[in-house]
């Protein structure tokens, strides 16, 4: 006599619509920045007038601390959200929010430097034209995650985010992902490219 093992039989659903949705988006921002970056690492000592990047970037060092932090408070804000503390919420995504913005200052007096400074422009050379594109590509993209932030904190300041965790869980992805493609921006252009 051998015993019987009842299988446990789950229902097969199929994957949350979002989370689908916000992989796909990822998956092909991904492509665009890879792009991107192959294009500029192609492109590296190509100039035949300058500035060069050695001549005119420094580390960003600032910026970057302030767009990986920007990564922690976003965790932190979605783990507060999930638990239903929503004036943690309101504190950790009022936390990323400004670092974001600081990040964006950084970027905009950098650039203000490099033009008014520096004389480099989106026209001046090949470094200048992949330079701006590669940036202000990742630059467009902060934009819209503040954007999208900038409204979940207004909702939770008026207490309409309620059981939104898993909406804002989705917003934490493209955050995050927003954070690990300046990680390589950064090796990129100011590492292997100065």
């Amino acid at each position: 006599m051998t015993p019987t093992f009842a299988m446990e039989q789950t229902a097969w659903a199929l994957p949350d619509r979002g989370r689908v949705g916000v992989v796909c988006l990822i998956a092909t921002e991904l492509a665009l920045f890879t792009i991107f970056l192959v294009a500029y690492l192609f492109y590296i000592g190509k100039s035949l007038t300058g500035p060069t990047p050695s001549q005119v970037l420094e580390l960003p060092v600032w910026p970057t601390v302030c767009l990986l932090s920007s990564s922690i408070t976003v965790g932190f804000a979605e783990r507060a959200l999930k638990r239903n503390q929503l004036k943690g919420f309101n504190r950790w995504t009022g936390a990323t929010v400004l670092l974001g913005l600081e990040f964006l200052r950084q970027t905009a007096l950098e650039w203000r430097h490099l033009i008014a400074d520096c004389h480099l422009t989106i026209t001046t050379n090949l470094f200048g034209s992949t330079f701006y594109s590669l940036v202000g590509l990742h630059a467009s993209h902060v934009v819209l995650g503040l954007t999208l932030l900038s409204l979940t904190l207004c909702l939770g300041l008026r207490g309409s985010m309620w059981g939104q965790h898993r909406r804002f869980e989705l917003l934490a992805w493209y955050w995050h992902f927003v954070d690990a493609v300046w990680v390589a921006v950064f090796t990129v252009v100011y590492v292997i490219g100065r």
